[in-house]
């Protein structure tokens, strides 16, 4: 009975173990030419396990090499056609995935992923999985052109672009066309996308593109033409009397602007030129006069100590008024100090 548990104890373990660190992937898969690939090997981690060994190998005509081996030193890639072109991932636990980038025809084959652990008791334990790699030439789509943000219609003077769109095994060759297939086409570019930094009106007309790549069917591959139209100026839409209004206007403001100027220039030379004539008699009394129409008017300069005193003209007979009020008032000042004196005089 005891023999009994323990058996029933280590086959549930072992099927515990095995669930855990099952290798899970794909058994068939078609890589296109010069593209890349991923086969997949996912397993579980688990506390009790260590990985210790990652190797694939690869079996062509019966006879199987390695290609790729993980171990505690560093990871080896062991055949020098792989070399740069293989990897696989370190950073997701439980995913040792090979990579293959630019796939070549003779890299088609059985590949088989081997992972090896080391559990608690020192024990190790190996699965193994197997994945078939078919690579084949995959001939091009027919093309289709695609616009730029501005579509097929876009303004003179502008950026745009036309992109050749296809699929199929790499290397592509494209072509680019002005014209119509079948007609009198001219070739304008070999890239897959076509350029127009700046828009000219004889731009405008169809194109179309040729994809080609090197398949088994070596199929050249056409697209249909499409229209790129440029716009010109949206000025030049205008009425003609709008344009001849436009024209016209400037030089009518010009012609004015030239005819007030040439008027004041005639104005100036008809006014008098101010001059100073030189007066002996009042230059001492440092008096100036300007010339008008060889006239002099004169004005008599301003003494240094100016006042606020305005004087006023006095007439004749204003003048004898005030000095007959004088000698009244300097008479009774007279009589007044005598009539002081005499009294002074009595005892």
């Amino acid at each position: 009975m005891e023999k009994l548990v323990w058996l029933v104890v280590f086959v549930n373990s072992f099927t515990f173990c095995s669930a855990i660190l099952e290798l899970t992937g794909t058994y068939d898969i078609e890589g296109t030419w010069k593209s890349s690939i991923t086969l997949p090997c996912v397993y579980v981690p688990s506390q009790d396990f260590v990985q210790q060994t990652v190797i694939w190998t690869l079996e062509r005509d019966q006879s199987p090499a390695t290609i790729f081996r993980r171990d505690s030193s560093d990871d080896h890639i062991l055949l020098s056609q792989y070399r740069g072109r293989v990897s696989v991932p370190n950073s997701r636990p439980g995913d040792v995935s090979l990579e293959i980038e630019k796939l070549e025809v003779s890299d088609s084959g059985h590949y088989t992923c081997k992972v090896t652990w080391r559990a608690q008791d020192k024990s190790l334990l190996t699965r193994e999985r197997t994945t078939r790699v078919n690579v084949v030439k995959v001939a091009v789509t027919k093309p289709i052109i695609r616009p730029g943000a501005l579509g097929f219609t876009v303004p003179k003077g502008a950026r745009t672009s036309l992109t050749c769109s296809v699929s199929g095994s790499p290397p592509i060759i494209y072509r680019w066309f002005k014209g119509e297939p079948g007609g009198n086409a001219v070739p304008v570019s070999n890239h897959a996308v076509l350029m127009f930094e700046s828009l000219q009106t004889s731009d405008t007309g169809k194109y179309y593109c040729e994809a080609e790549n090197r398949a088994s069917s070596q199929v050249i591959r056409q697209s249909d033409a499409v229209q790129l139209t440029v716009r010109g100026y949206q000025g030049t839409s205008l009425p003609l009397y709008l344009i001849i209004l436009i024209v016209v206007l400037p030089v009518a403001v010009v012609c004015v602007v030239i005819a007030v100027v040439l008027c004041k220039r005639e104005t100036k030379k008809d006014n008098p030129n101010e001059v100073t004539c030189p007066n002996s008699k009042n230059h001492t009394r440092g008096e100036t006069y300007s010339g008008v129409n060889d006239k002099c008017t004169y004005e008599e300069a301003k003494s240094r100590g100016e006042n606020n005193y305005t004087s006023q003209p006095v007439e004749k007979n204003e003048y004898e008024t005030i000095g007959t009020v004088k000698n009244n008032d300097y008479a009774t000042l007279v009589k007044a100090t005598a009539s002081e004196y005499e009294l002074g005089d009595v005892p």
